[in-house]
C-alpha cells in the first residue's frame, strides 16, 4: 500500500512519528489554540447579533423624516445697514412628508431596500377616569409595518386587528390604568381631535418606557387624530445589510432630498461598541494565530536540528532541495490541519455545553450562540495555512544544508 505513496509523505510521517512527545504537544497547543478562535469568535458574534437584534427589534433600520423647521430674518440685509436681530427656533409643527407616496416608491424601486411602510407618529392624551397618560400615537400600515417590527410576537393578550376604532396599547399602560383587552379607552391629540377606541391587544416589547408610551392603531385613524390627513409624519426603511444602512441613507437623502436617519446615526455610540467587540475578536484571532504559528515554527526548527544528519544522507542520495523544502512544509500543513481539526471539535463541545449550561434569569441562553461550518471551515484553513507558512523558514534552512556538513554533524 506504501508503494504509491509520494517520497514526502513517508518521510514527513516518519519524521514526526519518531518525535512523537513533540507533535503530540505541539498538536495539542495548536488545539486549544484554535478552539479558543472557534470559541471566542461564536461567543462574540452570537452577543453582537444578540445586541443588534434587542437594538431593531423595535425601530427601522432607516426613518425618513419632514424637514425641520428654521427661522430666518424678516427683512433681508440691505448696504450701509446694521442689523442686530434676535433668531429664536421656532416651535416644530406636526406637518407631513411632502408628496410621501412618491418618495416612497422610489425608494422602493432602489436595490438595497426591502421595505418601505408609512407611518404617522405624534404625542396624545389617554384619559380613564381620573387617571391621565401621554402617549406617543404610531399609525401604520400593518401588511407593511409588521415586517419590520414583529408586533404579531409581542403580543401578550389579545390579538393585531387595527379597525378604524381600533388601538393597540403596551402592558405598563395597560396595568397603570387597570385596562385589558376590550375596555374603551378616551383618546386625545394636541391637534383638538378626541377619540373613543376598544383595546384589541396588550403587547410587550421589552422595555418598560416603550411599554408605557407607545401605542398603535390604523394609519388613517392617525392621520385623521393627529390632524394629518393623507399626510405621514415618517417612512420606517428595512435594507438588506443592515451595517450598510447609512450608506443607503445618504444615497435616499441625496435622491429624494428628505432627511434620512440610519440606526447606525441614531445609535452611534452601540454601534461604536459593536466595532470594538469585531475589533476584539480580530485581535484575538490574530494574536492566537500567532502564538500558533510560532510554536509550529520552533518545533519544526528544533526537528531541523535534530534531523540534520539523516538530511544530510538524504540529500547525499540524491534527493533534491526541493523535495526537502516540500517534505518540511508537509508537516507544518500536518500538523496545522491535525491540531484545527482536534480544536475545532473541542470548540464545538464547549460551545454546546456553554449553551446547555449557561442560562439567564428566563430559562433562555444568557448569550444564544450557533455551530456555524464556515466558521469551522475557516478555521481549519486558517490553521492550515498558518502551518506551512510556520514551516517556511525551518524548510528552508533544511534544504540549504550542506550534505556533508550535515553527515559530519
Amino acid at each position: 500500500m506504501r508503494n504509491w505513496e509520494p517520497f514526502e509523505w513517508i518521510v514527513a510521517s516518519r519524521f514526526l512519528r519518531e518525535g512523537r512527545w513533540q507533535t503530540v504537544f505541539i498538536i495539542g497547543g495548536v488545539a486549544i489554540g484554535v478552539a479558543v478562535i472557534v470559541f471566542m469568535s461564536a461567543l462574540l458574534s452570537g452577543l453582537q447579533a444578540n445586541f443588534i437584534r434587542r437594538v431593531l427589534t423595535a425601530q427601522p433600520h432607516i426613518q425618513l423624516l419632514p424637514p425641520k423647521e428654521a427661522v430666518r430674518a424678516l427683512r433681508g440685509g440691505q448696504p450701509g445697514v446694521v442689523e442686530d436681530a434676535i433668531k429664536q427656533a421656532p416651535l416644530q409643527r406636526m406637518k407631513s412628508i411632502d408628496q410621501w407616496q412618491a418618495v416612497a416608491a422610489q425608494i422602493r424601486a432602489m436595490p438595497q431596500v426591502l421595505t418601505v411602510s408609512p407611518s404617522a407618529t405624534g404625542p396624545a392624551l389617554v384619559v380613564r377616569g381620573e387617571a391621565s397618560r401621554a402617549i406617543t400615537v404610531v399609525g401604520m400600515e400593518p401588511a407593511l409595518y409588521f415586517r419590520i417590527v414583529a408586533l404579531p410576537d409581542k403580543i401578550v393578550r389579545g390579538g393585531t386587528r387595527l379597525n378604524a376604532g381600533d388601538i393597540l396599547i403596551g402592558t405598563e399602560l395597560a396595568s397603570d390604568l387597570g385596562l385589558d383587552v376590550g375596555d374603551k379607552l378616551h383618546v386625545s391629540a394636541a391637534s383638538g381631535v378626541d377619540a373613543v377606541f376598544s383595546i384589541s391587544g396588550v403587547f410587550d416589547l421589552g422595555s418598560k418606557g416603550a411599554n408605557q408610551r407607545t401605542t398603535y392603531m390604523a394609519l388613517h385613524t392617525a392621520q385623521s387624530l393627529l390632524g394629518l390627513q393623507g399626510g405621514v409624519s415618517s417612512l420606517d426603511v428595512t435594507v438588506a445589510d443592515i451595517y450598510g444602512a447609512e450608506g443607503v441613507a445618504q444615497r435616499i437623502t441625496a435622491r429624494t432630498g428628505v432627511q434620512a436617519d440610519s440606526w447606525i446615526k441614531t445609535n452611534a455610540q452601540f454601534f461604536s461598541a459593536v466595532q470594538a467587540q469585531i475589533t476584539a475578536n480580530t485581535a484575538i484571532r490574530f494574536f492566537v494565530g500567532l502564538s500558533v504559528a510560532f510554536g509550529i515554527a520552533s518545533v519544526l526548527f528544533v526537528s531541523v536540528v535534530q534531523k540534520s544528519r539523516e538530511i544530510g544522507i538524504l540529500r547525499a542520495m540524491g534527493v533534491t532541495r526541493g523535495r526537502i523544502l516540500r517534505l518540511f512544509l508537509l508537516q507544518g500543513g500536518l500538523l496545522g490541519l491535525s491540531g484545527s481539526a482536534m480544536g475545532s471539535a473541542i470548540g464545538a463541545v464547549a460551545l454546546l455545553l456553554w449553551r446547555q449550561l449557561v442560562r439567564g434569569p428566563d430559562g433562555l441562553p444568557l448569550v444564544p450562540v450557533t455551530l456555524d461550518a464556515v466558521l469551522f471551515v475557516a478555521a481549519l484553513l486558517l490553521a492550515s495555512v498558518t502551518g506551512l507558512f510556520a514551516a517556511v523558514a525551518p524548510a528552508l534552512r533544511a534544504a540549504r544544508l550542506d550534505p556533508v556538513v550535515a553527515i559530519r554533524g
